[in-house]
């Protein structure tokens, strides 16, 4: 392969990332919308997510260094996701004296609700698709988010 299809393949990935990332935001906001959420509320609940199935939960403390907001805001913030049930607190089982992060019952059941029919999409989209190609599929999302990640340190946020 040359240097052109290379960076043809990259230009492409960007783009796919970038449209994934078009796409994410309006599915996004329609789940907020539908549930009377703000995009800040939205992006706090994707945060929670994300850290829990790295198996690292969020503090509020945490939650608030990622979404760049004020400890009055982000305590404001948490506290309404709690009020509404969409996240509860719990103690660090490595730590009590720290407190996590979590979807509560309720929230996991709006969100269930909300997503399994993306899940499902997806997983007819990805049906006939050799294992090898998700193995590689998985290799370039993972590229691509350690890239973000570094960008993101670079950025200071």
């Amino acid at each position: 392969m040359d240097d052109v299809d290379r960076t043809e393949l990259v230009s492409a990935v960007v783009t796919d990332v970038q449209a994934l990332s078009a796409e994410s935001d309006q599915i996004g906001r329609a789940f907020a919308g539908i549930h009377q959420l703000s995009a800040n509320d939205f992006r706090a609940l994707a945060h929670v997510m994300v850290a829990e199935n790295a198996g690292t939960p969020l503090t509020a403390g945490e939650l608030r260094t990622r979404m760049g907001l004020s400890g009055a805001a982000i305590t404001y913030l948490v506290e309404r996701m709690i009020e509404s049930g969409h996240l509860r607190r719990d103690s660090d089982p490595d730590d009590r004296r720290k407190v996590i992060l979590r979807y509560a019952d309720h929230g996991m059941d709006v969100a269930r609700a909300f997503f399994t029919p993306l899940a499902t999409h997806t997983h007819r989209a990805l049906a006939d698709l050799p294992d090898d190609d998700l193995a590689a599929a998985h290799r370039v999302f993972t590229a691509v988010l350690a890239a973000m990640t570094a960008f993101s340190a670079d950025l200071g946020s």
